[in-house]
């Protein structure tokens, strides 16, 4: 058969260059995986990434089976692009996180969903190839594969991918899936941790080292070097020290000093730990003892310490948890900006991704969660959990204060001067440049105060999506609004508490 793979890893069309040269460094290995998988099972496979460029109803007359790879945040293009495949009589299959969360919704509109996603149910797929509608036909493993197609096997896909970025090409490549810790709102945190194999993580090492003189890896694993000895043992083994550069995402808790050292001895460049909460999840920085202030200056000295051997930091925030009220959460992280003048600070909107996790079901059982659109649901600039500590507007005032004061000038050229490595620098100034979210984020507020059908929508008393939103998407989406199908703007968001219910019943 003729199988086309999209990878959509950007959320719609766009003409933003920033977007069109970074994106490619942001493809994904799962779809790359199921290519391989595809070819090996005596397919013609066509492998897309989608950074909003390219021209997808091309092929749409020329495939049999269209299997896409999508996050909630780029779901309504899929389902547009899944649409205009059906049409053209193929048979379509969703993958990925979204349809991993939503599978009620993604049935609606494709032939297959995929929750976890081995060899074999990729086989069973290209096997059958027969559509399902109305209701496509969910499927899924019960574990994560315990290999994955190696980067020699991926390469022709990945190269393809890369010479489209821009002089920043990361590659990808994984050395573990799942992670131990396990934290209520994560995707991984019900996934059982699992190293994959160490001889194929250094073949994987040497390879990347004779396609490129200076490698820049991107580590997806959800959380790099738990086993950080046999880690950072088998990558000595494989390559000469700081030959292979690499970004990962890692707990405070493994980067104590001697960990760092060897770190930026074997050429980590980029790492972007999980703080999370000053009040809660502590585990993954080794301060569970303390919270408040104590922990701002504690983990502050810490990220320091990082930033000294890497010259990229990013560190990670989710606003609006249970364990946050007030002010005091806000102003803690402001002041943690200003003791680490260096990093880059991401904040992220406490979200509910579906069946993401079993405290997604509690939410939905307290009828805390709105039907926020998908094309929004990015934890930035939508959040669909009903705050416990804070009115909406209030919130979004707060939200809008923090991430003002990382993104003024003064805090940008702090950034810039404490900065390390050019290429970090530019690329800190770029991203705090070029971000809209503190004018956004004031904007909601203000909404949130004098429309009362954004309010009712917030509170999840209405499904009825707010003009704003569905202006917004209708020109995010341009010529792929018309190739919707019918339903897709509108899902239950308590989909997962409903078929609990269904279940006990």
């Amino acid at each position: 058969m003729r199988v086309t793979i999209i990878d959509f890893v950007e959320r719609g069309p766009t003409r933003d260059p920033f977007k069109r040269k970074m994106s490619p460094s942001f493809a994904n290995i799962m779809p790359q995986a199921v290519a391989v998988w595809c070819e090996e099972l005596g397919h013609d496979v066509r492998y897309i990434c989608y950074s909003g460029f390219e021209d997808l109803s091309a092929l749409a007359g020329e495939t049999d089976l269209l299997i896409a790879g999508a996050y909630s945040q780029s779901a309504l293009t899929a389902y547009a692009v899944g649409n205009i495949y059906r049409a053209g009589g193929a048979v379509t299959v969703l993958g990925g996180p979204h349809a991993r969360c939503y599978p009620e919704h993604a049935s609606q509109h494709f032939d297959y969903v995929l929750g976890l996603t081995t060899k074999v149910e990729i086989a069973e797929i290209l096997g059958e190839a027969a559509p399902h509608r109305p209701l496509g036909r969910c499927l899924g493993a019960q574990r994560q594969p315990h290999q994955i197609p190696s980067l020699r096997q991926r390469w022709k896909f990945v190269e393809a991918t890369l010479a489209k970025a821009g002089p920043i090409k990361i590659v990808p490549m994984i050395g573990s899936l799942g992670c131990p810790y396990s934290c209520s709102f994560c995707i991984d945190a019900t996934v059982p941790y699992q190293p994959l194999d160490f001889d194929e993580l250094k073949a994987d090492l040497r390879f990347v080292r004779s396609k490129f003189k200076d490698p820049l890896v991107g580590w997806h694993d959800p959380n790099f070097g738990v086993r950080f000895n046999d880690y950072l043992g088998a990558m000595e083994e494989a390559v000469p020290p700081g030959s292979v550069r690499s970004i990962a995402e890692m707990s405070l808790s493994l980067l104590g000093d001697e960990n760092l050292d060897r770190l930026k001895k074997n050429g980590f460049v980029g790492m972007l730990p999980g703080i999370e909460s000053w009040y809660d999840y502590g585990n993954k920085s080794r301060t569970t003892r303390v919270s408040g202030m104590d922990r701002v200056e504690q983990v502050a000295d810490h990220i320091n310490r990082v930033q000294e051997r890497i010259p990229f930091v990013q560190s990670n925030f989710i606003l609006g948890l249970d364990c946050d009220s007030g002010r005091e959460p806000f102003e803690l992280t402001k002041r943690f900006i200003d003791l680490t003048p260096g990093v880059y600070p991401a904040f992220s909107l406490f979200t509910c991704y579906g069946r993401a996790s079993p405290l997604n079901l509690e939410l939905q059982r307290a009828g805390r969660v709105n039907a926020m659109p998908f094309h929004v649901l990015d934890s930035n600039h939508g959040m669909n959990i009903v705050p416990l500590h804070y009115d909406w507007a209030d919130f979004y005032d707060l939200v809008a204060d923090v991430t003002r004061h990382a993104h003024d000038a003064r805090a940008m050229w702090r950034r810039f001067l404490a900065g390390r490595g050019v290429t970090a620098r530019l690329f800190n100034l770029v991203r705090g440049a070029t971000t809209g979210r503190p004018k956004y984020q004031a904007a909601m507020a203000g909404m949130l105060r004098s429309d009362p059908q954004m309010r009712a929508f917030f509170d999840g008393r209405t499904r009825t999506i707010p003009a704003f939103f569905e202006a917004r998407i209708r020109s995010d989406l341009g010529p792929l609004w018309d190739a919707l199908p019918p339903g897709a703007l509108d899902y239950d968001p308590n989909a997962y508490a409903h078929s609990e219910l269904a279940e006990v019943a």
